[in-house]
């Protein structure tokens, strides 16, 4: 009997111990994972478009959805992305119609574990200098209404952004104590070589090797404000290199002034936010968040 007894007592032990074990993976997942950004981040006409609010041009198809599937431990997610968005709409309401969208670091709680940021291109002014810069003359090159006298308007408005940026980072960093912070950079927009594809794309020779410039020095700022404010940053132009506005529809990731994918002007596709998704989700892996 007392055999039989210790039998049962061990079987009923071993069924605790499976239970423990298969519980185990919904107690550990625990904090937030919260996407801040602009529409780089937001995915603007990428199917399908969030109502909340639909003046953010926010897709539930862009880099944050698919960065969350694989964040298996974290318990809950927040997209407050939204297009148009600058520093200053990091800190306060952003106006837009239908709108507005509440602060996005409102979103940034002391349960968050990791938080992504896409911001920069709107404090530089980017859709204004693409607009500028599309041309019917490509020897009417638009480098320069930028550069004259030695000084590189663009350049400095990328270095002004650095500390906004740096303030950002800061911020999250107070408001979500125990998160890891990333910064996504901006992907390959031009051809990494040669001179674009005017034109098909109405940016001539000296301008494509112009933006391509800013681009690579807005993200080396980001990469730089990223490191002195204690947070990671992602790097995802390497891997659009030959995804760019030249390409055809099926290759490109980013859209050009006409696009052929449903997706907003000169930005990503549905294609370049699933590469930026799984380029950012292996950098917080990475990270051992």
């Amino acid at each position: 009997m007392p055999s039989r007894l210790s039998a049962l007592v061990a079987a009923f032990a071993t069924l605790l111990v499976a239970l423990a074990c298969a519980a185990a993976p919904s107690l550990a997942a625990s904090g937030a994972y919260v996407s801040l950004g602009d529409s780089y981040t937001a995915g603007p006409l990428i199917p399908n478009q969030s109502l909340s609010p639909l003046g953010c041009l926010r897709s539930d198809s862009n880099y944050p959805h698919v960065v969350r599937p694989g964040l298996t431990d974290v318990a809950t997610f927040a997209d407050p992305s939204c297009s148009g968005a600058t520093t200053d709409d990091m800190f306060n309401t952003q106006g837009v119609t239908p709108g507005p969208n509440p602060p996005q670091l409102d979103s940034v709680g002391s349960d968050a574990r990791v938080v992504t940021l896409g911001i920069g291109g709107n404090d530089i002014g980017f859709t204004d200098i693409v607009t500028n810069c599309a041309r019917l003359n490509p020897f009417d090159p638009c480098r320069d209404d930028y550069v004259s006298g030695g000084r590189d308007q663009i350049s400095d408005r990328i270095a002004a952004t650095r500390p906004d940026v740096e303030a950002v980072i800061a911020e999250i960093h107070r408001r979500g104590p125990s998160a890891k912070v990333f910064v996504v950079g901006y992907p390959t927009i031009l051809p990494a070589t040669g001179s674009g594809c005017w034109p098909t794309v109405p940016i001539g020779p000296t301008d494509t090797a112009y933006l391509r410039a800013k681009t690579a020095e807005l993200n080396a700022m980001l990469a730089s404000a990223a490191a002195a404010a204690r947070a990671i940053f992602v790097d995802t132009a390497t891997s659009s290199v030959g995804h760019d506005v030249c390409k055809s529809a099926s290759v490109k990731w980013v859209e050009g002034l006409i696009p052929v994918n449903t997706a907003a002007p000169v930005h990503p596709n549905a294609n370049g936010m699933r590469n930026t998704g799984a380029v950012v989700l292996a950098a917080i892996l990475r990270a051992g968040y």
